[in-house]
């Protein structure tokens, strides 16, 4: 079993209260609340901090500036609802917030889905129990197929959301790799195309 050592102060950004997320259970929806403390990982569940911010300010560029966290190190926990035959499925995948997830095809076909797309607002939102901007892969529905991008396994520390739009979770990236039902997908998540680079007005 790996070992996460409780890290006693966030290792990245500034905030003004960190916490322990098992100290705070009022600071996180009952699901959250739940899947920390019956975490069978127990030092997976130790290592996990609980960030106060603004959810005015969690716009992804706004909230790197204000709280000095790192673009890289921000991880996004998507829905996604997927087609097989009559069938509706749900699953939750992870990614970094710095690529984009690979919905129609990796995902698509490791569900062996027909159709593949990102669910609802309303659909996310009554299926979690959590809010929509704050939805984190900690105390999804124990039935759903839980899928992390190898990038952000392999990612030392990670921000991710804390199940409401106020505050956030910090812990190893690997932590979320032994959550309940979680598997690491190679390919998962593709890099966010440059932009092109400005054009020089034509001569005339």
């Amino acid at each position: 079993m790996s070992d996460f050592p409780a890290h006693p102060t966030p290792p990245f950004g500034r905030f003004d209260a960190v916490s322990p997320a098992l100290e705070r259970p009022d600071l996180t929806p009952p699901a959250v609340t739940g899947a920390l403390r019956d975490w069978k990982h127990r030092t997976a569940a130790e290592s996990v901090l609980y960030v106060d911010t603004d959810p005015e300010k969690a716009d992804t560029a706004v909230f790197s500036e204000v709280y000095d966290v790192p673009l890289e190190v921000g991880a996004n926990c998507v829905v996604v609802a997927a087609k097989r035959g009559q069938e509706q499925v749900l699953v939750a995948c992870v990614v970094l917030a710095t690529t984009r997830l690979d919905v129609n095809r990796t995902v698509r076909k490791r569900l062996g889905a027909r159709k593949a797309s990102f669910a609802s607002m309303d659909t996310a939102v009554a299926e979690t129990g959590m809010e929509y901007g704050g939805i984190t892969p900690i105390g999804l529905p124990a039935h759903w197929p839980l899928l992390i991008d190898e990038a952000v396994a392999a990612t030392p520390y990670v921000l991710i959301g804390s199940g409401r739009r106020r505050g956030k979770l910090i812990l190893p990236g690997a932590a979320l790799a032994e959550l309940p039902g979680a598997e690491v997908v190679p390919g998962l998540a593709l890099p966010v195309p440059a932009e092109p680079a400005p054009q020089d007005p034509p001569v005339r």
